[in-house]
């Protein structure tokens, strides 16, 4: 059915405006057809942007220098400085912590094999060393109620990408069983924690469309730009016009890994080790306030309200690893998926000469058990997809599908 334009209304929108992916109209542009008749093409009216998922911080994309500010001392040169862009996305305000990956378990032993859920059990003998006594760690680090806000470790990057793939099924499952009237973003809670308010519960077996704009998009290990990107947190340094007249080494402005002024100056603005045995400074002047991990909300977000971007526990992205992706990947939106352009037969690893396969991933951040070299946002190290340590968890990415802020 065609229609005219009412009373100074064209199409459902104001005088002299154009329709846009919020406020789409009444009438199609392209065929004068009214939307939403009875047998007309139905448009959800109610979309007014994509919901922020339960702890995801929007990170507004944009050019930035990647690759390392600091001396290569290893002399890998396996992340160079180039300029790519990254596209707006969604990242974790903090680290998967320890009662997250719990419910995980929970919701896995329910509905999932023994096989399954025996597969996603973190390695909790991580922490057990024959020369060190961290053997409490491995019965009580997971599971205690006193490291319930701890990262989680012991994580392997599979199932890091099991979690996602869980989360993004739990949510939107979540918001299929909430009427749309009752559909809130995400609040505050007094600590800091995303939480969302309780829905009444509808016809268990509804599912949302993609069209609705009620249904997240995937959560996911991040990239290795997009983690770096957001690590740097450039936007905290712009003036005037887009140009940048300094880089961070860190998830913070200058050299220093101290508070410089304020009530806290000269303590540490991260969990790192110092040097040779000092995890964390004297008794009654502890410096970073852990011996091991801490707290995920322990230190100051940085620029884009991130939490612990440098040391705690390392963390997981998406990127194989490869010592000249720089030279490779793409300037926008980058990230290294499979062996193109870099195949695994060039390098000896069936005869042990080499340790990159296609099974090695990147990981990033430096942790409670590193020095400050590896805080910097741009420095890389790689890992079996299969293997975890103490020191390495993770937090998960999601587009920012279609609107940018």
């Amino acid at each position: 059915m065609l229609t005219s334009c009412p009373g100074g209304l064209k199409g459902g929108l104001a005088s002299g405006s154009k329709p846009n992916s919020v406020n789409i109209g009444n009438v199609s542009t392209t065929t004068g057809l009214a939307y939403n008749t009875k047998n007309g093409f139905q448009v959800d009216k109610k979309f007014t942007g994509q919901l922020t998922g339960p702890n995801l911080v929007f990170i507004e994309g944009g050019r930035f220098t990647m690759g390392s500010l600091e001396e290569d001392v290893l002399g890998l040169h396996d992340n160079i400085e180039r300029t790519v862009s990254v596209q707006s996305f969604y990242m974790d305000e903090t680290e998967i912590a320890n009662v997250h990956y719990l419910e995980y378990l929970s919701a896995v032993k329910k509905d999932s094999t023994q096989d399954f859920y025996e597969s996603a059990l973190p390695d909790t003998t991580v922490w057990r060393n024959d020369l060190a006594f961290n053997d409490p760690y491995v019965e009580q680090y997971l599971r205690f109620p006193g490291f319930r806000m701890y990262p989680v470790v012991g994580v392997s990057w599979k199932q890091a990408t099991d979690y996602c793939i869980w989360r993004t099924a739990a949510v939107n499952n979540n918001l299929a069983a909430a009427p749309a009237s009752k559909m809130k973003l995400p609040k505050k809670s007094a600590a800091g924690a995303a939480t969302t308010a309780a829905a009444p519960r509808t016809n268990a077996n509804a599912r949302l469309t993609i069209e609705s704009g009620r249904v997240l998009p995937s959560y996911r290990l991040p990239t290795e730009a997009e983690w770096e990107y957001a690590a740097k947190a450039m936007i905290g340094t712009q003036q005037q016009d887009e140009n940048q007249v300094n880089q961070r080494i860190y998830p913070w402005d200058g050299p220093s890994l101290r508070e410089s002024s304020g009530k806290g100056r000269g303590t540490m603005l991260a969990n790192f080790k110092r040097g040779r045995g000092d995890y964390a400074g004297i008794a009654g002047k502890s410096n970073d306030g852990a011996i091991i991990t801490a707290e995920i909300y322990k230190y100051a977000p940085n620029d884009f309200g991130l939490y612990q971007m440098a040391g705690n526990v390392n963390e997981w992205v998406q990127d194989l690893y490869r010592p000249l992706s720089f030279q490779d990947f793409n300037d926008l939106n980058p990230v290294r998926r499979n062996d193109k352009e870099d195949k695994e037969s060039r390098y000896d690893s069936k005869n042990n000469q080499s340790l990159i396969t296609n099974k090695v991933r990147v990981y990033k951040g430096g942790s409670w058990a590193d020095v400050a070299y590896w805080l910097a946002p741009g420095s890389r190290r790689f890992l079996d997809e299969d293997s975890a340590t103490a020191t390495i968890g993770f937090r998960c990415a999601m587009i920012s599908a279609g609107t940018n802020k």
